[in-house]
């Protein structure tokens, strides 16, 4: 069931599933908090928190003119709303990187961090550059076409991409042109893994087309502590694609069973 808490002035909305340790549930571009949904039920012994970023699913916020500093901060005022000091942080693509941003900027309220098919790179220019052009197009054409091509690349899974489609479809154009425009201003947040004392997992799927698991290699190499753990076959949705692998991936890391490293 929805519920709804004020922050910086915009009505944002969550849902909580479950009872134990509180995990932040962060989705990636272009889609909503229900992505989650299929491993919730392997997910035992935690208090699932899943909100909808501003401007998707719904919450509101859809114009432009915020970076992942305010993403970060949404995320703190809905740990102030449920009156919890310290929580583990999951992001899913962009998710992940309102995770970075929030443990930058709130580290002491980070009892842990995982990244989901993410990364810890800024974008390099071209990227940069295609993200706002990407914008640029949305303004004058809509969201399907970015429907179109983003179900086919996050998913190999054909039954998937038609739900994904009909996700995306359903987006604001402005959410979409805010969150294109505060991906590519990000920073470099290599060095907030490794200054923190945080567990830290990544789960990465070996087929992902859009973040290559080269860069979860890359993060693994850099931060020691990290537990990297490759999902064969799959591409940018591990939550959809492997739910019960990444809920154990998740519970492993919350309760520090090192029998799930891989």
């Amino acid at each position: 069931m929805s519920q709804f808490f004020n922050a910086q002035g915009l009505r944002l909305a969550f849902e909580t599933r479950g009872s134990g340790e509180p995990l932040i549930l962060i989705h990636g571009y272009p889609l909503t908090r229900v992505i989650w949904h299929p491993l919730l039920a392997s997910l035992k012994g935690v208090q699932a928190i899943l909100p909808d970023v501003r401007g998707f699913g719904e919450s509101e916020g859809a114009a432009p003119g915020f970076g992942m500093e305010e993403l970060a901060a949404d995320v703190n005022a809905l740990l102030d709303h449920l009156q919890i000091e310290r929580a583990f942080l999951a992001g899913h693509s962009m998710g992940g990187y309102i995770a970075l941003a929030f443990a930058r900027r709130y580290p002491k309220r980070v009892k842990g961090l995982a990244l989901i098919a993410s990364q810890a790179a800024a974008d390099p220019p071209e990227r940069r550059a295609a993200r706002l052009e990407t914008a640029e197009r949305i303004a004058r054409e809509g969201v399907t076409f970015v429907a179109e091509s983003m179900s086919q690349a996050l998913t190999p899974d054909e039954s998937l991409r038609r739900l994904l489609f009909t996700l995306i479809a359903r987006q604001h154009p402005q959410a979409l042109i805010a969150a294109l425009h505060a991906m590519a201003q990000r920073s470099d947040s290599l060095a907030v893994l490794q200054s923190g004392e945080f567990p830290l997992l990544l789960v990465h799927g070996q087929a992902d087309s859009l973040i290559p698991l080269a860069r979860a290699q890359e993060i693994r190499a850099a931060v020691p502590r990290a537990r990297l753990i490759e999902l064969p076959g799959v591409g940018h949705m591990p939550m959809m694609e492997a739910p019960q692998r990444t809920a154990q991936a998740l519970q492993a890391w919350i309760y520090g069973d090192e029998s799930q490293n891989g």
